[in-house]
């Protein structure tokens, strides 16, 4: 992002504080909201404070931080006219600091260190008793209120209200869902949020903001929950430094919004936890009442000067970047701050006030602010995500398409590939075979020799067959092409007188080869017609066996096919003897056997000739090379 230039600044921070400016407009004009009181009619204000026995307007601040020993008492009168209907009356205490104990016409009705919710003297707790009917009378009525402080605030007593119950009721309903029910379901909120970014934090460690916040927030939860100590007791302490944790819950915040903004963590930041940190040890230690001193000493000062740090921190960031988050936030942290300095007014009595906070709740408007940026922070993670995804899904698309098209052109070549490859070995069968044969047939026809053209043209078309039928698809399945060969074999052997036992030892009889080609059969059956061939020319055999079975090898079953023949044998080994064309032959079938990977054994004797031929577990490849 480009730097901005220092007008454009000037305008945007004139924009900021403006916009701001109306937030504490607004939130003037909510201060100046009236709270819900019952009518004037049932109000007390005149009283007389015991001691010093001197007359006291309500609402009255006691000078005393500590007052459990020797608490004021206030006393005050109300009539209850003649002639009324019987209807029951009570006494409304909407607001007090830290507890009283009420007593009507000398009985006491009340005390409100009972419920410990009631003595928080950073809440707005209302109190109302109804009047027992025994202990009123017609006419004039005495009212006794003793005032407990124990700190760390002065003590005060607001207005009291006495009067018919269906009068006094409804004003004091309305406070407790203002100041009791509303701040616990934001604190229950707020306890549910702590536990999901303390989650968010545990699984993402290298964001560090969510722990800050999860901390912040679990200790703003735990202020709520907690009752106030009003005397010693053995979780005084405790509860003493709960209710004086608002700086550390404070500088936790600044962690976070300097985490969450992107801004650079300084080292000096860890100084925002000592003041926080001294109220804790003090607690521990030293118990409920220095507690209350170290936090009077400390807290403000401390909270003050960390929603300063927020404000600037948010300001800079809407500077920098001039989003809505940092602005929503910005606005949220005036309101806290609008109604924490209201709050001290009220605290140094200088703000003419009931001694009604607010700070506690606008600071859960501030959580909702958080949270809300939070929830659109995702979102709009959770949409770049989205779109990465639409983008991802097309480019695999796309990269599907051209590898699927890359495929099909693969395919095509392969099948071109094989095709020339078979075309080339049909060719050449064609040219080593019936080219060989027809060239015979014309040298023959020019000396004129009928005879051997007849037997020439015969093993001509003999080894078209030969290639025809290898040319079948035989789905790898060898005894196909066997059985063809087999027919023409007999056909030839009868011709010259000689027996053919054709003899299957197994009942699979060879296995299937999926790899099996034709021109691997071509090959085989040559090599097959070759040892026939030698047989009849050169042993004066009368009866040709062929074997066929699967035999066991190292490396599993292997196909073996025999062929042999009962006439006079001859010597098969390289170098000997034999008469040219047998060597002729033998070479051709070793090449033959060699080509398909099968291995070849010729054995030869005065009993006749064997041939046997293994075939392989898988057939060589006829385009590899040096084949």
């Amino acid at each position: 992002m480009a730097p901005l230039g220092a007008p454009e600044l000037a305008l945007r921070l004139l924009l900021y504080l403006a916009l701001q400016a109306l937030v504490v407009v607004g939130c003037l004009g909510l201060a100046a909201l009236p709270t819900p009181e019952p009518p004037p009619r049932w109000q007390l204000t005149e009283a007389w404070l015991e001691p010093p026995g001197a007359a006291v307007s309500l609402p009255h601040h006691h000078s005393a931080r500590f007052t459990m020993a020797d608490p004021p008492r206030y006393g005050l009168a109300f009539d209850r006219p003649a002639g009324l209907p019987e209807e029951p009356w009570s006494v409304l205490l909407p607001r007090f600091t830290n507890g009283v104990a009420v007593a009507v016409n000398g009985v006491e009705i009340l005390d409100s260190r009972r419920n410990p919710a009631a003595n928080r003297p950073d809440r707005s707790t209302p109190e109302i008793v109804v009047i027992p009917s025994s202990l009123l009378r017609e006419g004039r009525n005495e009212l006794t209120v003793r005032l407990f402080v124990w700190g760390p605030l002065t003590g005060f007593l607001d207005r009291i209200h006495v009067g018919p119950d269906a009068m006094l009721r409804p004003a004091h309903d309305q406070r407790v869902l203002l100041f009791v029910t509303l701040p616990i379901v934001l604190a229950a909120w707020q306890s549910i949020l702590a536990v999901i970014l303390g989650m968010m934090w545990l699984m993402r460690r290298h964001e560090p903001e969510y722990g800050a916040l999860a901390a912040s927030m679990a200790i703003g939860v735990m202020q709520t929950f907690i009752s106030a100590p009003s005397g010693q007791s053995l979780y005084a302490g405790l509860n003493a430094v709960l209710i004086a944790s608002p700086p550390l819950e404070s500088a936790f915040g600044v962690l976070f919004f300097v985490l969450f903004l992107g801004m650079k963590l300084r080292r000096i930041a860890v100084l925002l936890f000592v003041p926080g940190l001294i109220i804790t040890a003090t607690g521990l230690f030293g118990g409920p009442g220095p507690v209350r001193t170290a936090y009077l000493m400390l807290g403000p000062a401390t909270v003050a000067c960390c929603l300063v740090l927020i404000a600037v921190v948010v300001a800079l960031a809407f500077l920098q970047r001039r989003d809505a988050t940092s602005l929503m936030l910005g606005s949220a942290v005036t309101v806290v701050l609008f109604f924490f300095a209201r709050d001290i007014l009220s605290i140094l009595d200088i703000a003419p006030d009931r001694r009604m906070f607010f700070s506690r709740l606008s600071y859960s408007a501030m959580v909702i602010a958080i949270g809300i940026g939070l929830t659109w922070r995702f979102a709009r993670a959770m949409n770049q995500v989205d779109s990465f995804a639409g983008r991802m899904v097309t480019l695999v698309r796309e990269a599907e398409d051209k590898l699927r098209a890359t495929l099909a052109r693969d395919e095509e070549r392969a099948r071109a590939m094989a095709l020339a490859g078979e075309r080339t070995r049909l060719m050449r069968d064609l040219h080593d075979g019936l080219g060989g044969q027809l060239v015979s047939i014309v040298a023959l026809s020019e000396r004129q020799q009928a005879a051997p053209i007849g037997e020439a043209a015969r093993a001509a078309l003999k080894d078209l067959r030969l290639v025809v039928d290898a040319m079948d698809d035989i789905g790898g399945d060898l005894m196909l092409a066997l059985g063809a060969w087999r027919e023409r074999t007999a056909a030839q052997l009868r011709a010259h007188r000689i027996e053919l036992a054709w003899r299957v030892l197994t009942p699979q009889g060879l296995p299937v080869h999926p790899e099996l080609r034709p021109g691997h059969v071509i090959q085989m059956l040559r090599l097959l017609d070759e040892a026939v061939t030698n047989a009849v020319k050169h042993a004066g055999a009368g009866t040709i066996t062929v074997d066929i079975e699967t035999v066991a090898a190292a490396d599993g079953q292997r196909g073996r096919i025999s062929v042999r023949d009962d006439g006079r044998g001859f010597d098969a080994q390289p170098g000997s003897a034999a008469p040219p064309l047998a060597g002729r032959g033998l070479a051709n079938m070793r090449r033959r056997a060699e080509g398909c990977g099968a291995q070849l054994a010729i054995v030869s004797g005065p009993e006749g000739t064997r041939v046997t031929l293994d075939l392989p577990g898988r057939f060589a490849d006829l385009d590899a090379p040096g084949r």
